[in-house]
């Protein structure tokens, strides 16, 4: 499954909407990430091609791209600093952020004992 763009109103509807409610509730049925990017952004452009391929290599998991220059409330409700920021999000717990530019077997090592490991 290819990586999915992210906007403001699709994230308030499949992952979590903010301007209603205050505790983390993520709506979604699998484990997600949700890579927070720039074009402009050298260590982004490396980044994405390994989302795309572990997109496609784990169906049990959807990656979400979210343009920090066009999703600017997006960026500010999470408070992204600086970007690659990449935040996970495992199934009845809670999210985790990371930033910057993580190797492939990074995200791969928190896929499989963070995320697929919430999912019963």
């Amino acid at each position: 499954m290819p990586t999915v763009q992210l906007t403001a109103q699709k994230f308030k509807e499949e992952i979590f909407d903010y301007t209603t409610e205050k505790e983390w509730n993520y709506k979604g049925e699998k484990p997600a990430i949700i890579d927070f990017y720039a074009d402009w952004c050298g260590p982004c452009k490396m980044v994405a091609p390994i989302l795309e391929q572990l997109a496609d290599e784990n169906p049990d998991i959807i990656i979400y791209k979210v343009d920090t220059q066009v999703e600017q409330e997006l960026a500010s409700v999470f408070q992204i600093r600086s970007i690659p920021s990449i935040l996970f999000i495992p199934i009845g717990k809670e999210p985790m952020m990371q930033a910057g530019a993580l190797p492939k077997h990074v995200l791969e090592d928190v896929i499989n004992k963070e995320l697929l490991s919430s999912v019963s």
